[in-house]
């Protein structure tokens, strides 16, 4: 099931990078960077969705599709081995402490003398 899904994933993909590629902006006709294409509506003249924008609507939601589904396929096919879970809670705390980090010793004693004292008017 996962290989159908993804081939038809794949074919999708590519047949919108197709579409996509094919399609026009909506000011690239030859006149309207001389000021022609302003009497038109603001979608242009063929309307909001022609054919290409609602073919590219349906395959982009195909594609969402697709990725979630196998985005679940995958998922579900991850399995936690439960034999390893025992020996990790086996396993002391203090093992899993690092002990190698060099860490700063402090003391009460210890007074910080290298600062300068601000004088008090």
């Amino acid at each position: 099931m996962e290989q159908i899904i993804l081939i038809f994933h794949f074919v999708v993909a590519v047949a919108l990078i197709g579409l996509i590629l094919l399609q026009q902006g909506k000011g690239a006709e030859a006149g309207a960077s001389f000021g022609s294409g302003a009497s038109q509506t603001v979608f242009g003249s063929s309307g909001g969705w022609n054919f290409f924008s609602k073919t590219t609507a349906i395959l982009a939601t195909i594609f969402f599709v697709t990725s979630v589904s196998l985005a679940l396929v995958a998922k579900n096919k991850s399995v936690v081995d439960d034999e390893l879970l025992p020996e990790l809670q086996s396993v002391p705390a203090e093992a899993l402490i690092e002990t190698d980090i060099p860490a700063l010793q402090s003391s009460e004693d210890d007074s910080s003398d290298d600062l300068p004292e601000v004088p008090q008017n």
